[in-house]
Formats: structure tokens, C-alpha cells, sequence
């Protein structure tokens, strides 16, 4: 069990983060550390193991922080009107305080507020037939050989950082007419495919301010942006669509439901049902990992399939981690989280990383953190 009593000045609001009794040995066992955001209370927070093998936890403030992209030494986070590259300042084997993983804010874009959900990098050039009415492809980040692709969801788009605007637009869904800030079908979820983005969930196929509030039950739909094509509908408020081992997984939130697309059938196929509202997934091995939220007690959480199920259950809504085998469906670890936060959005897999930290604006920590290239040449300048 770790507690957490540092979310804000007093009274404090506590936090208990509980791991399953084989949670830590699973961690070990699989190399990696966890990741995820909760836009709620505003932090994103790390997960893994300290020296004497019990849970690491680890937490830092960015206001409304959701998307979450980690690959390598490089992770990505967006926050409430800013985009965020965090670069590990720690060569291998070098460790800071106990931590084998510091992340560093090193690139910081102002977009506005666009409540941007899914981020995704690909450091191959995109795909020129998926960014409709483009005559080029975007161009590569300046020396960093990679490509941010992002949900705008007040947008309905997908989109792309710029040093000069908000946004680049490079898609959007068929049924939206034109670009406007009115988030018309709720777009949120976008996952790669041979490291291209592939395919995205929207809520709704509305093209109008807000539509998809009135389209929450059985509106919710995938498209394929290969063909630009709806491929899958009838789903509940869909999030995080992931390629995984020559399947499409997704999460079907307002049911509650952890599963696959049938892209031959058109259909969703269940594999567990998970007590809460699902947003964020990842893979390790035979395992996902799965966000889970306490629904909120408002209009747009009401009238779900998955409220009647948690009753039908006896079972109260939950916020964590589940770990879930793929080969039974069953659900074999998870992290408890009681207290101040109850919603989170995304969650990432840190492969190779025992217990990782990040630094953060409100502390005097990133005055001091200065990193330095490689291939700093002392006499390459000339005059």
C-alpha cells in the first residue's frame, strides 16, 4: 500500500493507492513501470517498484493532463493547452535518488485548449492517402526525426503541433462537414497500425455542437483511416483503440467492456467486463492494462449499460489499474486508487524501467536539472 498526502495545501485531500497482493511481483517479472494521467486532479503519476521490491509512486501536477505516449527514452503528454516531449536525462545504468528514469519537459507546445485525448508518434513519413485534400504529408519534427499526431477533440480532427499556429489539421471524420470548435461527435481515441495511425473512436457520427450527448448509449463507432470508412457501430461511449497482435482492441466504456473489433463481422467482441468506466490501454506480453474510473454524477454519465451491470453485479464502481490476461480474459492484478482522484484518462507502459520519476514546474528540481549533447565540439564554431 502507498499513501499520498501531497496533492494540495491543507486540509489534505488523502489518496490510497493499493497494488493486488501479486501486483509488485508482476511488475517485476515484466521489466516496466506504469504511467497514467488523470485529468481530475490534475497529475500524472508513475507507478513501479523501489529498491526493497515494494510499490514506487510517484506524482507530478499538469493541469488537466490526458494523452499519454511513451516509446524509448521519449514520452509525450498533453495537458490542458499544452503538449508536452519529456526526454529520460539518465544514460543506462545511471540512476537519480533510487529512480533508473528522470523525465525531463524538454519541448513544450502551446496549442490552446483543444482537449486533446490520444497522442501518438511515428517516426516513419505518414501516409499520404489518409490526410485527405493534402497534397504533401507533414513534415518531420525539426531534428527530432519524429511525427506527433493528436485527437483535437473540440475540433473533430486529428492534428499535428506547429511552431508558427494551435494546430495543423491532417483528417477528419466523413460525416463532419467543417472544422469548429464544437466538438460535434466526441473524437477521442486514435491507435497506430504498422506505425501509422490507423484507427479512431468517436462517441457519435454527429455532426452538429455537442451532438453526441444525445447518442451516448449505442452511438459510438471506429473508422479506418485507410478507407475512411465507419467499420464498427453500436458501441457506448468507445475509447483507446490499440493494434495488438493482429487483433483491434478497444475499450466499449459505457458498457464497462474490454474487448475486440471482429473487422470481418463488424462487430465488438466482449473479453471481460471491468467494475467502472474504461479509458486507457496498453499491452505487455499476454497482458492488458486498463484504466478504470469512478463515473461521474452527471448527464453524461447517466442512462450507460454499464450502470444496470455494476447493479445486476452488487458490485460499486471502482478507479485503477487492471491487469487482464488475454488468454482467459481473466482479471489477475490491480491497483486500487481511493481518495481525491477518481477518474483517470490515460495509462502507458515503460518497458525496461524499474522505477521512473519526471520533473515538474513547481518545485526548484528543474533550475538544476541541465543535461548537455554528446557531440558538443568546443572549436566547431568558426569565424
Amino acid at each position: 500500500m502507498m499513501t499520498v498526502n501531497q496533492l494540495s495545501a491543507p486540509p489534505t485531500p488523502s489518496l490510497e493507492i493499493n497494488g493486488s497482493r501479486q501486483f509488485t511481483a508482476w511488475l517485476y517479472e515484466q521489466n516496466l513501470s506504469l504511467a497514467f494521467t488523470t485529468y481530475q486532479a490534475g497529475k500524472v503519476f508513475f507507478i513501479g517498484l523501489q529498491p526493497n521490491g515494494q510499490l514506487s509512486v510517484f506524482e507530478r501536477t499538469f493541469n488537466r493532463c490526458m494523452g499519454l505516449y511513451g516509446e524509448g527514452s521519449i514520452f509525450y503528454m498533453s495537458s490542458l493547452y499544452q503538449l508536452w516531449r519529456f526526454e529520460n536525462a539518465l544514460e543506462p545504468g545511471q540512476t537519480h535518488n533510487d529512480y533508473d528514469c528522470l523525465y525531463v519537459p524538454q519541448v513544450g507546445y502551446v496549442t490552446g485548449d483543444l482537449d486533446i485525448h490520444d497522442v501518438v508518434v511515428t517516426k516513419a513519413p505518414l501516409a499520404t492517402q489518409i490526410w485527405r485534400g493534402k497534397q504533401s504529408t507533414p513534415s518531420l519534427i525539426g531534428g527530432l526525426g519524429e511525427q506527433v499526431v493528436f485527437v483535437n477533440t473540440l475540433f473533430s480532427c486529428l492534428a499535428t503541433i506547429s511552431v508558427r499556429h494551435s494546430f495543423v489539421p491532417l483528417w477528419q471524420p466523413p460525416f463532419i462537414s467543417r472544422l469548429a470548435a464544437e466538438d460535434r461527435c466526441h473524437l477521442n481515441g486514435l491507435g497506430l497500425r504498422d506505425g501509422q495511425p490507423r484507427y479512431v473512436t468517436a462517441v457519435s457520427q454527429s455532426d452538429v455542437a455537442e451532438g453526441w450527448r444525445d447518442n451516448r448509449q449505442d452511438g459510438g463507432c471506429v473508422i479506418d483511416l485507410n478507407s475512411n470508412e465507419v467499420i464498427l457501430t453500436g458501441l457506448s461511449m468507445p475509447h483507446s483503440p490499440r493494434w495488438y497482435r493482429d487483433k483491434l482492441w478497444l475499450l466499449n466504456s459505457g458498457t464497462g467492456e474490454f474487448g475486440y473489433a471482429d473487422l470481418e463481422r463488424g462487430v465488438f467482441e466482449p473479453v471481460a467486463f471491468c467494475p467502472g468506466y474504461l479509458r486507457g490501454l496498453a499491452f505487455q506480453g499476454d497482458f492488458a492494462i486498463v484504466g478504470l474510473s469512478k463515473p461521474r454524477e452527471n448527464k453524461t454519465f447517466s442512462g450507460l449499460p454499464f450502470n444496470e451491470t455494476l447493479q445486476a453485479k452488487n458490485v460499486n464502481p471502482r478507479c485503477g489499474l487492471l491487469v487482464i490476461d488475454l488468454r482467459t480474459g481473466d482479471i489477475v492484478h490491480s491497483l486500487r486508487i481511493e481518495g481525491v482522484v477518481e477518474e483517470l484518462y490515460d495509462v502507458a507502459v515503460l518497458p525496461g524501467v524499474r522505477r521512473p520519476m519526471a520533473i515538474g514546474f513547481k518545485t526548484d528540481e528543474i533550475r538544476r536539472v541541465i543535461t548537455i549533447g554528446a557531440n558538443f565540439e568546443p572549436n566547431a564554431i568558426k569565424t
